[in-house]
């Protein structure tokens, strides 16, 4: 913590064994937990709120105010979950009025050159490669993966276990539990391969697969197949989960299958 060569606001609040390296400044207003290390060349700006155990590599910049001519100064914040490690130049930018906050979640590996714009809602265990992007206002759940240079456009939502292949531009909502791939986005398969990871039966994902069969290889339009899905499937957490975010998505869900057989 005694590190002659970094800057420290003195209103910020700094637990007494976070490692701050050289050349790093640390704004008024934050909050940085026990055990985190801070790159050198880091700028940590106002309102940053980060948890334990968090590693911020060289050149990145965190809560710096939103990229949006909206923003009106408000006292909005940065949170960041404990266990996350944000790599080399990423960008985080607090929130605004909208949400108040940008929020990261616990355990997310935040890798090169990312950006993630204001009022962006992030679940717990992510993992964004390289240079990948979100713009401002995205909601995204827990267990995701955005292959590098993937870019989300504002006000998107990524469901849950979702994986998003590299290069994509996502322009619609993306339902959990799938792969979402080509251009236009366009449902690929389901992300077996994170679920079997992450403890996921072969029953069960079967039967993740036969949902997004009715959903995108039949003939039917969103409404149809929400129907057959609700009156055919049994009610299971998936089913339910799957079913609650084709009815909440404001943008509407991706369209289109391409079938990589």
């Amino acid at each position: 913590m005694n590190q002659p060569l970094a800057y420290v606001h003195p209103g910020a609040k700094i637990a007494k064994n976070v490692v701050i390296e050289p050349f790093t400044t640390i704004h008024n207003n934050v909050v940085i937990g026990e055990g985190s290390w801070i790159g050198s060349n880091v700028t940590i700006m106002e309102g940053a709120r980060i948890g334990k155990n968090v590693s911020i590599f060289p050149g990145a910049v965190i809560s710096a105010i939103p990229q949006d001519k909206k923003f009106n100064d408000e006292d909005t914040v940065t949170i960041i979950g404990d266990n996350t490690t944000i790599r080399e130049c990423v960008t985080i930018n607090r929130g605004t009025s909208d949400r108040m906050k940008t929020e990261i979640g616990k355990n997310c590996w935040i890798m090169a050159y990312c950006h993630i714009a204001h009022d962006c809602i992030v679940g717990d265990n992510c993992i964004f490669s390289n240079n990948s992007t979100l713009a401002g206002h995205i909601t995204v759940g827990e267990h995701v993966v955005l292959a590098g240079m993937a870019a989300v456009q504002q006000f998107c939502t990524i469901g849950s276990h979702a994986f998003v292949t590299g290069g994509s531009l996502v322009r619609k909502d993306v339902p959990p539990f799938v792969k979402a791939g080509r251009e236009p986005l366009s449902y690929v398969g389901i992300n077996s391969i994170g679920l079997r990871r992450r403890g996921f039966t072969t029953e069960k994902i079967r039967e993740i697969q036969n949902i997004f069969r009715i959903l995108y290889q039949k003939d039917y339009n969103n409404t149809q197949a929400v129907e057959i899905i609700e009156a055919e499937m049994a009610a299971t957490p998936e089913r339910d989960e799957i079913l609650q975010f084709i009815r909440n998505s404001q943008r509407g869900i991706m369209k289109g299958y391409f079938s990589t057989n």
